[in-house]
């Protein structure tokens, strides 16, 4: 796959460019009108936190949008913190998991591939993060994003590290989005001058991706709730 291969050719500036933001969210917002809704909430990187754009262009401001003109009953949460690693969100994931959140969207583990994490340490913080999700919340709905890693990180790392997203989708029983910038990554004309985050048309098709995996998830919520 075209993308998979070309993603990550510049990989170094994805972390120089993210590394000054490892503490907070670039951005957590709520919609301040409907506090008594449930959350959706967007956990990751950069790639989650409109990284150099206005937070309304990203793919959370497009989920949001989505979410509200079909009338589905949540507040979207948008929480991305730039070069966040799964250590990161593992050691922030106590103090974000707060309130009635019913779904997660986690993306997470592309700044660990970027840096050549032990792919037991990514697993292993995954693997935590969506037990302590679920500790929170026995009922929530989790949808994880896969990522890729550059083939110059060596072809079994590259490979382990994108079969680690469905295996551990597989078993934890969450949904899967296959890769989160498929059709973005590596396309210049969709990608800020950094040539690895998306602008404002590819977080779009981002939005997209995103929305295949996660609407059947919201409507089987609804259904569940008898909504």
């Amino acid at each position: 796959m075209r993308t998979l291969l070309v993603l990550f050719s510049v990989g170094l500036i994805f972390l120089s460019g993210c590394k000054k933001d490892v503490s907070t969210p670039e951005v957590l917002q709520t919609d301040s009108s409907a506090v008594a809704k449930p959350k959706l909430l967007c956990l990751g990187t950069s790639l989650t936190a409109a990284y150099n754009l206005d937070p309304s262009e990203g793919w959370v401001a497009q989920i949001r949008k989505n979410v509200d003109s079909l009338g589905f009953n949540y507040d979207v949460v948008m929480a991305g913190v730039s070069g966040e690693t799964t250590s990161g969100l593992r050691s922030r994931l106590g103090w974000m998991l707060q309130g009635d959140i019913q779904v997660v969207v986690l993306e997470s583990g592309a700044n660990d591939g970027l840096r050549g994490t032990e792919l037991s340490t990514t697993r292993n913080n995954l693997s935590a993060i969506i037990d302590t999700i679920r500790v929170y919340n026995p009922e929530m709905k989790i949808v994880l994003a896969g990522m890729a890693v550059p083939p110059n990180m060596g072809p079994e790392y590259t490979r382990e590290f994108m079969s680690l997203y469905p295996e551990l989708a597989k078993s934890k029983k969450v949904d899967l989005i296959p890769f989160l910038l498929e059709g973005v990554g590596g396309t210049k004309e969709l990608n800020l001058p950094d040539g690895i985050h998306p602008n404002p048309a590819g977080q779009k098709i981002v939005a997209e991706t995103v929305w295949k995996t996660l609407k059947p998830v919201l409507d089987s919520a609804a259904g569940s709730r008898g909504n």
